[in-house]
């Protein structure tokens, strides 16, 4: 065993000895190759050379330019034009005097809460120029001109943005169109699209889906109007409803089912938007106040006071003011055969009279409980040759359809809508910009 082991150690000495003289030479061509002159390698020597360069000279009256400054402030409520001014660092005796008293300035005395100025002015805080928009998207620019100002108006310069939400109703429909993140505005006029179709007070079902195409206006940057809907789609309890925005050749638009049929119907179903029914249409009711039964010939909707109260169809006004257990009480006339009853108002719309036109949606008062009441809420009643049916139950006729006029311009634009629906429909797609 001894004699094999000094037989291993030996032949791994020699194995070493054997490695390092083979290495012998690789490591001298490195070293000479490390130790060859720059020279002889052909390149170009780095020479560094310090010159000493003139700088331009600064004029003299050079600190007399004025530099300008631009600051952005909204509107904040109770804001006085004075508190704006001062946020805006204006301090030019002047430019305040005129934004104060002048007349061409009175749009800015009167800038609504939230509304964006923008302003600019010398480093002594002299204003040289401010803008904001108006209500109608057009830009005012205050000017200084001379030892004044001048106020010029530039029409609005507008930007139209497509948005498209997606949404499953998981506990309420305000809850799912905010996870979506869809305007307020949107979300209203969704309702109010398939409300002919959809009783949003009883009809929602976890998992009910909607997918809404709709259009932002922007003037110069700033939003200016939100929320109006293209095109959507309504899938409730299984069925799919949809609409799509078109106006053609009259004045204001409306929303259409594919096919060309009005998806508004002539009556809304429900007179206020996201409230409760409180009681419904009944043969037999025990009273609340009362406490004796009797026949309920409406649907009561319990909303807080002040709720507004919008006319469920088109018509002319028959009733404004008080009559019996009905307390404050609107009633309107449509197409001859039909009469809607709004009860229990705490107020009606200003300057709502006798005989005066009203259009689908417009409000005409708001939730109380005047006459018999026993809570604040709405008592509607809806009326078929002066028989009252159940608002929630009764079939409701249909809107005029697209004119044959317009049917080619229309079915142009809704295959395109319809195609952007079809091919969202089956996705989990939640914002698109």
């Amino acid at each position: 065993m001894l004699t094999q082991n000094s037989l291993s150690q030996e032949r791994k000495m020699k194995l070493r000895w054997f490695v390092t003289l083979s290495t012998m030479p690789l490591l001298g061509v490195l070293t000479a190759f490390g130790l060859v002159p720059q020279s002889d390698l052909g390149l170009t020597s780095t020479k560094l050379t310090i010159e000493e360069i003139a700088l331009p000279k600064v004029a003299a009256n050079s600190a007399a330019v004025a530099a300008s400054f631009w600051r952005n402030e909204r509107m904040q409520r109770g804001d006085t034009v004075a508190e704006l001014l001062q946020r805006l660092n204006i301090q030019d005796s002047t430019a305040i005097d005129y934004l104060r008293t002048a007349a061409e300035a009175e749009s800015f005395r009167k800038l609504g809460i939230g509304k964006e100025v923008q302003a600019e002015t010398d480093a002594a805080g002299g204003l040289i120029s401010l803008r904001y928009l108006g209500d109608n998207g057009a830009q005012t620019v205050i000017e200084k001109k001379g030892d004044g100002y001048a106020t010029r108006t530039q029409a609005a310069q507008l930007e139209k943005r497509l948005f498209v939400r997606t949404g499953e109703i998981k506990t309420s429909l305000y809850a799912a169109t905010d996870a979506a993140g869809m305007p307020e505005a949107a979300a209203n006029r969704l309702t109010e699209i398939f409300s002919g179709d959809i009783d949003f007070h009883h009809d929602l079902r976890r998992g009910d889906k909607f997918t809404v195409v709709y259009e932002m206006t922007y003037s110069n940057g700033e939003l200016i109007d939100a929320g109006r809907i293209q095109a959507a789609e309504f899938i409730n309890q299984g069925h799919a409803y949809r609409a799509v925005y078109f106006q053609g050749d009259t004045p204001n638009g409306d929303y259409y089912t594919p096919e060309g049929k009005s998806v508004r119907k002539a009556f809304l179903r429900s007179p206020i938007e996201f409230s409760r029914v409180s009681s419904g249409f009944s043969n037999s009711r025990l009273h609340p106040v009362l406490n004796t039964w009797r026949a309920h010939k409406g649907v009561d909707f319990a909303a807080p006071i002040g709720t507004k109260v919008k006319v469920t169809s088109d018509g002319v006004v028959s009733m404004v003011g008080k009559q019996g257990g009905y307390g404050n009480v609107v009633m309107v006339n449509h197409q001859g055969r039909f009469t809607t009853v709004y009860g229990h108002l705490s107020a009606y719309a200003k300057g709502l009279h006798k005989g005066q036109r009203v259009a689908q949606g417009e409000v005409i008062g708001y939730v109380g409980m005047t006459g018999l009441a026993s809570g604040p809420h709405l008592h509607y009643e809806f009326r078929i040759d002066g028989q009252q049916r159940d608002p929630l139950r009764v079939a409701l006729p249909d809107a005029q359809p697209v004119s044959a006029a317009n049917k080619v311009a229309f079915q142009s634009l809704a295959d395109s809508f319809v195609a952007r629906l079809n091919l969202l429909r089956n996705t989990n797609l939640a914002k698109v910009d």
